[in-house]
């Protein structure tokens, strides 16, 4: 179906992809893995029009072509999920899916009533129960990501790229993809399916090809492949996977939480969270597990004052209670939120490396109103070093690097502020199984430090992996306290699904 001849694509003085080779059959699901980093999804970029600038070929269905735009390739028959969500926040569901595509009566007027049944569709296949006029940018990451779904889905194309296209969706949500996925190639369609979380290939992928620093390292079957193996071929060396060896219990008491409850914006009676109350000790890194819609960023969120208005509750700090109103209430109490959307609330993209890990000191780093430039440069140079963060230099954009190295930069930016206690809403989404390590690895170092630490994530094997305590969430409660050593994920999982009255 598509075959990619010698692909070498650079910015500036950094090669992206050199010399990648590649053949995408029909009726399969190709799996392309690699380390954050390694090219993915520049090469994504190229194959579905959004990078016209490249040496090499592009031969589709036996014809060498040239996309100069996405429409274009989307005309031809290849649609892309994009990793980062390329949605327009102030429209409607409706309105982005058809984007471009708009529907019209006869008389030359949108055909919105069409659209929105078509939409209404597309949700319902997808299993997503929202009205498709809802704002886009209402809707929590997860929520979104499954529109980008819809999106793709719209198009019947014959090559389907999906980048990590279940990075913030639930375990119910991948089924139903996986169902959609196999459905399509029934249809003997192409899909090409990019993702770090290594047991969804095995699941779904016939074939596989690695990324190794831009390179085409290995091709082939699925089928007798295994997980050690793989990882091996990805990062060029064996992979110990970091598991917490001793539980911490947190006598230390730095971060209590009291009754927390967040009223729904939208007036609705029932609020979204439910007389929440948990501490954090020093050292103790405490996991939050939950299925989307738990209020799991919510619970983060309120305690780092974004929702102050519609919040009650107490939350002290070292002992003392805290009147947390705003972030900058929050960050003076020593209190850091690693938040979930790290693009839209993380960094600012068009900002170099340097000044996005500067943000949180810059009084620290000023001298009468005037940014010290040697201070700011060597702040920069200490977090690159330590996070082994992937950079031309400090004054590269931080929109122009992956996904995992952008993350990396959140993190260092929070850790510059040298807070007691760290928030990090699902850190490791979009990150590959080596970049996840060295998380880990630096997030049991911050708990040895003393550092309370509070991880949400979806990923059960990562909140069984580095938790000291896990606590999980259903419709806005607490459902369950557990020791990790006491946890298990059948557990977690029963703790987790809502139940039924």
């Amino acid at each position: 179906m598509l075959t990619v001849q010698n692909i070498t694509k650079k910015f500036g003085g950094i090669t992206a992809l050199e010399g990648v080779s590649m053949e995408i059959p029909a009726g399969k699901v190709t799996a392309i893995i690699g380390e954050n980093g390694a090219g993915k999804s520049t090469l994504m970029k190229i194959l579905s029009g959004v990078y016209q600038d490249f040496d090499g070929q592009i031969v589709y269905k036996g014809t060498p072509v040239v996309f100069s735009t996405p429409a274009e390739a989307q005309e031809a028959g290849i649609a892309i999920i994009h990793q980062e969500l390329n949605l327009i926040p102030y429209l409607s569901i409706t309105q982005n899916i058809f984007l471009g595509r708009e529907l019209v009566t006869k008389w030359g007027t949108l055909d919105e009533t069409e659209m929105r049944r078509k939409t209404k569709s597309l949700l319902e296949r997808l299993h997503l129960d929202v009205d498709p006029d809802t704002e886009v940018g209402r809707l929590k990451v997860g929520q979104q990501q499954v529109v980008e779904i819809a999106k793709a889905l719209l198009l019947e194309s014959d090559v389907i790229i999906m980048d990590e296209p279940t990075s913030a969706i639930s375990e119910s949500e991948v089924e139903v993809l996986f169902g959609i996925i196999r459905d399509l190639i029934q249809e003997n369609k192409a899909v090409v399916y990019i993702s770090h979380k290594l047991d969804e290939l095995f699941k779904i992928a016939d074939r596989y090809v690695v990324l190794r620093d831009g390179k085409t390292i290995e091709s082939g079957e699925m089928k007798g492949m295994c997980a050690d193996v793989l990882i091996q071929k990805m990062v060029g060396r064996e992979i110990n996977i970091i598991r917490k060896q001793e539980a911490v219990n947190g006598c230390d008491e730095l971060l209590k939480v009291e009754n927390l409850c967040l009223k729904h914006p939208g007036g609705i009676k029932e609020n979204i969270l439910k007389n929440i109350s948990f501490e954090v000790g020093k050292g103790e890194i405490v996991g939050i597990f939950g299925l989307m819609g738990a209020g799991r960023t919510e619970l983060l969120e309120t305690i780092f004052g974004l929702h102050s208005g519609l919040s009650e509750g107490k939350i002290s700090v070292c002992g003392e209670e805290m009147h947390i109103q705003n972030p900058r209430d929050a960050i003076k109490a020593g209190l850091a939120l690693v938040p979930e959307d790290r693009k839209k609330d993380g960094l600012v993209l068009g900002l170099d490396v340097r000044t996005n890990i500067g943000l949180t000191t810059l009084e620290e780093m000023e001298n009468f109103g005037v940014l010290l430039g040697d201070k700011e440069a060597a702040l920069s140079r200490k977090y690159i070093g330590e996070l082994k963060i992937k950079t031309s230099s400090d004054k590269q954009e931080a929109g122009n690097l992956s996904g995992g190295n952008q993350q990396k930069i959140v993190l260092a930016k929070w850790l510059a502020a040298c807070p007691r206690v760290l928030m990090l809403d699902e850190p490791t989404r979009g990150i590959d199984v080596n970049a996840k390590n060295e998380i880990y690895k630096l997030i049991l170092k911050l708990a040895d430090t003393g550092l309370g630490i509070v991880l949400v994530s979806s990923e059960l094997p990562e909140i069984l992996a580095v938790s000291d305590r896990v606590l999980v969430m259903a419709e806005g409660r607490l459902t369950e306290a557990m020791p990790a050593a006491e946890a298990s994920e059948d557990r977690i999982l029963k703790a987790a699904i809502p139940k039924t009255i």
